[in-house]
């Protein structure tokens, strides 16, 4: 099978031609930079280089985007065309060549301000039930294509998944006040493996995965993010004093965090929930809390080896 990954030069781009090299599949890549996992330098803005680089492909990874933090360095309208106009390009390409199934990689940010519940609720429960309100270009536009998946899936019978992938970048979170709150970035990215982070090495087989159950789901959208050990009864308790269930589950995690001088949540607003991607895609997460805290009490980060072996590569302009 001959696999187009588009965003081959971006972090998850990267790691899904890592996991393809060497394997029983031909994986190329396409991206507006180039890289050493790049097969075709080009925008998916243009339909006739999508429609070249189409060619003899089978199945779609479709990673390529403008991401949240280029909201504060690019337009509406460039938001558009490489969201939802390349999204257009690579789906009418795909259905012209006969691809076998089509992932498309989305975002929990869709959920926008469905996230942020007042101050007096309980943890926002974030399944694939609930229903989208973006709060800003980048959400509106993943929301978009989407539903151009669901369009071309229904009228056009290209197989499509979306995958809605919480937090999986090692870069520094984009809200200074969280950095100043925390400190240590690894502190940080450890706490949200709790409710909003994800291994990328869990991200690559879930989409792996995805390509796999194409044909027979037709079209389906999942949450991927790391299983919570938490349940829907601990909302009002993960808004108060999430310590203490910590306490309660993870007898260890206190000492490892004092030995860090580290510091756990003091509020958990919203908790993604991955349960219908276990269920009916059959994905194991191998990365949650528990095992990255394993990780950091050995001496090591909060991370796997291939999300070690991508590492950052910032925001491109």
């Amino acid at each position: 099978m001959r696999i187009l990954v588009t965003g081959s030069s971006g972090h998850l781009g990267e790691a899904l031609m890592r996991s393809l090299e060497g394997g029983p599949h031909e994986a190329i890549g396409l991206d507006v930079l180039p890289s050493p996992f790049t097969t075709h330098v080009g925008s998916i803005t243009d339909a006739g280089f999508v429609r070249r680089c189409m060619q003899g492909v089978d199945a779609v990874l479709h990673a390529a985007t403008l991401h949240k933090p280029h909201v504060a360095t690019h337009g509406d309208r460039i938001f558009v065309d490489t969201n939802i106009l390349g999204t257009l390009h690579l789906l009418e390409a795909a259905v012209a060549a006969g691809v076998g199934g089509f992932v498309f990689t989305s975002t929990t940010s869709t959920f926008g301000d469905a996230l942020t519940p007042p101050a007096s609720a309980p943890a926002a429960w974030i399944t694939e039930a609930v229903v989208p309100m973006p709060k800003n270009i980048y959400g509106v536009t993943k929301v978009a294509a989407e539903d151009l998946c669901q369009l071309f899936s229904r009228n056009r019978g290209l197989p499509c998944i979306v995958l809605r992938t919480s937090r999986f970048f090692p870069e520094d979170d984009d809200n200074p006040a969280m950095l100043r709150a925390y400190g240590d970035a690894n502190n940080l990215k450890l706490n949200e493996f709790l409710h909003r982070r994800v291994d990328i090495e869990d991200v690559v087989s879930a989409h792996l995965l995805a390509l796999e159950r194409a044909p027979s789901l037709k079209f389906a959208k999942f949450i991927i993010s790391a299983t919570t050990p938490f349940t829907e009864s601990d909302g009002a308790q993960l808004r108060l004093d999430p310590s203490a269930l910590l306490r309660g589950r993870f007898p260890a995690f206190e000492a490892i965090y004092a030995a860090h001088g580290w510091k756990a949540p003091h509020d958990i607003d919203r908790v993604y929930v991955n349960a219908r991607a276990r269920a009916e895609l059959g994905w194991r997460p191998l990365y949650d809390f528990e095992r990255m805290l394993q990780l950091v009490h050995d001496g090591l980060p909060p991370s796997s080896e291939l999300a070690r072996l991508v590492g950052a590569k910032g925001y491109h302009r």
